[in-house]
């Protein structure tokens, strides 16, 4: 890898504009996150994709939001809008345990410092922003608008809270993975920029700058798919139609939060189909609209993301210093996106959608080759993964059945007859990857879905095909431990999961152990568990705890469900019923609910010992005391 200079990472400082030669920029990026120029860094990605359209684009990361506001004043205003990305994960989800503890650091900071980003910076940036530059567009993106874009439940505060565009005050979010929303906002602004009879404002040179009034003009009359924007009634663009779904008020969701989870089946099977209809809810005397997503990208436009000039490092600004999430991901690669899992706890498909888009095999090699000239590289991959490792180039063999589709999860409750399980792909690139000269392994860091290996097609190819990826991944491409994530042993839990019966843990348990003893391979199978999701008891755990004792598993990864915004379960935590049925479901809530359910995780040591006896007195399960602890 050649010699890297400053000028090779976009400006974050105006000395860095100085050295392009800019005198203002195009677009402003105000992260949460430390900068790092690599894909898997949202900001990154739109900056160097937005560049590469011609744009000015500067980002400026985890700028300081107290006393002066110097950081948000340093740049200037830009001449189409400042955009606000609060980071790679959700705030509060990075700063705190379900337990609502601080973490032991902020992953995406350097050497892990909680100080350097607000609680909600979607809504503490753009507020200052507003204060500063008040007729200047600003548009959130990012996984926090992104799952924040209608009435929401906030597990940190405990309340329900209204779409992040209103509390927040900005102009526009483009949710989802934002490259195409963005890319057309850019355009749009920038005609309006060069053309005569647009809204502008003007700086002291005669330099032109977009304005709010701006941007809703120019999305008035052709409305830019998959961006949510806010509205007085009679200004919602073409008014309510007849095919827009109408969700309840968020004064009436506050009022019965039944109601919350009605609106929440609309909007999980909107995000998830191919032609969807626009979401419509009256809050607080504003209209909010989401516009429906873009179809899936292309493979091309996916390859075009990944193969964009990327430096792959830390802005200089953080030599010397440790960036916790960098450090996990630096010889990575993701091959794909979406996730057409639809685990009830999960955000991937309410953010990236169900719909898998792969990249080309071309594509990955070149990533992979420049991870093989990175000056630390010792010719180990640490993952050839996605949202979930084996979904690569999987999807609807019939694409009329797909656009017609409204469940959430092709897999559940079964393997749904029009999905395409072939392993076949997948194993090409694995083995792509490892022909390269300076890779010596390769390794699957991903959760792998063993429910998709299992699955009989009735197809003797297909059926192969995933016998022998199952044989591969475990022969080559475990580092020692494997992780899965059955996540729960009862199935009325795994049910409400959206996962699939425990039964099937044990027939790929069986299959690991026998390949492993046949090739005399010293590795674990590392399981992951939930405690505390809706529709979970006490006992239920207490039988978790006896079954992971029966095959012989002192638990590790384990976490106690935390509420996040725009998922089923969220929404069955925070409203008490279940958004398909309608039927109440119970859920552990208060700490000490949460804690009796964690404990039985742990029953293996001696200082929970006493507790857990004492409780499965109390509910009489002598039988499980039994297995337990032999008594």
């Amino acid at each position: 890898m050649s010699e890297l200079k400053q000028s090779d990472w976009l400006p974050t400082t105006r000395r860095e504009m100085d050295l392009r030669g800019w005198d203002c920029a195009d677009v402003i990026i105000f992260s949460g996150d430390a900068y790092v120029d690599h894909p898997s860094f949202g900001a990154a990605v739109i900056g160097r994709l937005l560049e590469s359209e011609g744009y000015r684009v500067c980002i400026v990361p985890q700028p300081d939001w107290h006393g002066d506001y110097r950081d948000f004043r340093k740049l200037g205003r830009p001449r189409l809008f400042f955009g606000v990305s609060p980071g790679c994960m959700d705030s509060m989800v990075n700063k705190y345990t379900a337990a609502r503890r601080l973490r032991s650091e902020d992953a995406y900071s350097p050497n892990g410092r909680h100080d350097l980003r607000p609680e909600y910076p979607t809504i503490v940036y753009t507020r200052i922003i507003k204060e500063l530059f008040p007729d200047a567009p600003v548009i959130l993106g990012g996984i926090e608008a992104s799952l924040r874009r209608l009435m929401h439940y906030d597990y940190w505060q405990d309340r329900f809270r209204p779409s992040v565009l209103v509390e927040s005050g900005a102009d526009m979010i483009t949710y989802g993975m934002g490259e195409q929303p963005t890319l057309e906002v850019a355009r749009r602004l920038l005609e309006a920029v060069e053309s005569s009879d647009a809204t502008l404002g003007y700086d002291e040179n005669g330099t032109s700058f977009c304005t709010c009034d701006t941007l809703h003009q120019s999305i008035r009359h052709v409305e830019i798919p998959q961006t949510v924007c806010a509205y007085p009634k009679n200004d919602i663009p073409h008014g309510i139609r007849e095919d827009d779904i109408v969700l309840h008020s968020y004064a009436e969701s506050l009022a019965n939060p039944r109601l919350h989870a009605e609106n929440f089946r609309h909007i999980e099977e909107e995000s998830n189909r191919i032609h969807a209809q626009r979401l419509l809810q009256e809050t607080d005397g504003q209209w909010v609209v989401v516009t429906p997503p873009y179809e899936p990208p292309t493979q091309t436009e996916l390859d075009r993301s990944y193969d964009l000039p990327y430096t792959r490092m830390p802005h200089p600004k953080y030599r010397g210093k440790r960036i916790p999430a960098y450090e996990m991901i630096r010889h990575s690669l993701c091959l794909h996106r979406g996730c057409f899992g639809g685990c009830a706890f999960c955000t991937i498909s309410a953010h990236q959608g169900k719909f898998i888009v792969s990249r080309s095999k071309e594509s990955i090699l070149r990533e992979a080759e420049k991870i093989t000239q990175m000056p630390d590289f010792k010719g180990y991959i640490s993952d050839l993964g996605g949202p979930s490792a084996n979904m690569y180039m999987m999807g609807g063999k019939n694409r009329k059945a797909c656009e017609a589709c409204r469940r959430p999860s092709c897999i559940h409750p079964n393997v749904c007859p029009n999905l395409n399980v072939d392993h076949r792909p997948l194993l090409e690139i694995y083995r792509a990857v490892d022909a390269l000269p300076a890779v010596k392994r390769s390794f699957i860091g991903s959760g792998v879905r063993y429910d998709l290996l299992l699955h009989d097609t009735g197809n003797a190819v297909l059926n192969e095909s995933s016998r022998q990826y199952t044989e591969e991944l475990i022969t080559r491409h475990v580092s020692g431990r494997l992780k899965v994530a059955p996540e729960h042993t009862s199935d009325h839990v795994l049910n409400v999961m959206r996962k699939p019966s425990f039964a099937l843990f044990h027939r790929f348990k069986s299959i690991f152990d026998d390949i492993c003893r046949r090739h005399r391979l010293r590795q674990q199978i590392i399981p992951y568990f939930i405690s505390s999701h809706p529709g979970c008891t006490e006992a239920d755990m207490a039988e978790l705890a006896c079954e992971t004792k029966r095959l012989d598993f002192h638990l590790e990864q384990v976490q106690d469900f935390t509420p996040t915004p725009m998922t089923l379960a969220t929404t069955c935590w925070a409203t008490g019923y279940h958004p398909y049925t309608g039927e109440k479901i119970f859920s552990a809530r208060t700490p000490q609910e949460k804690q009796a359910q964690r404990m039985y995780f742990f029953w293996y040591k001696p200082e929970e010992r006493r507790k857990i006896l004492q409780r499965l007195k109390q509910l009489g399960r002598h039988d499980l005391i039994k297995i337990l602890f032999n008594q």
